[in-house]
């Protein structure tokens, strides 16, 4: 599975972006979503969509950012409101099929205050 990630950039604290992620298939995914990882941090999940399973959210990111797909377009996006300086990360878009994980290239997302 070939993962496109886009939308990342730089936005000012209480901004908003929307990163998207266009996949190959999605034929027989598990998991869709995304991960980020901040300078000198490990990579944590940020949202995830579990088919048949519902959607899943880091509680920092709860209210705030907003995980949905787009079937036809095989299509996940990440709508990111209220944004703040420690949003500031890479973030990785993600999927699960057949029980093996594909990671997308990163996209800078930068909060400045």
């Amino acid at each position: 599975v070939q993962l496109q990630a886009s939308g990342g950039g730089l936005v000012q604290a209480g901004g908003s972006l929307r990163l998207s992620c266009a996949a190959s298939t999605t034929f027989s995914i598990n998991v869709i979503g995304w991960y980020r990882q901040a300078p000198g941090k490990q990579r944590e999940s940020v949202a995830v969509i579990v088919v048949g399973g519902g959607t899943n959210y880091a509680d920092s990111v709860k209210g705030r950012f907003t995980i949905s797909r787009d079937n036809a377009k095989n299509t996940v996006y990440l709508q990111m409101n209220s944004l703040k300086p420690e949003d500031t990360a890479v973030y990785y878009c993600y999927v699960r099929r057949y029980g093996v994980d594909y990671w997308g290239k990163g996209t800078q997302v930068t909060v400045s205050s």
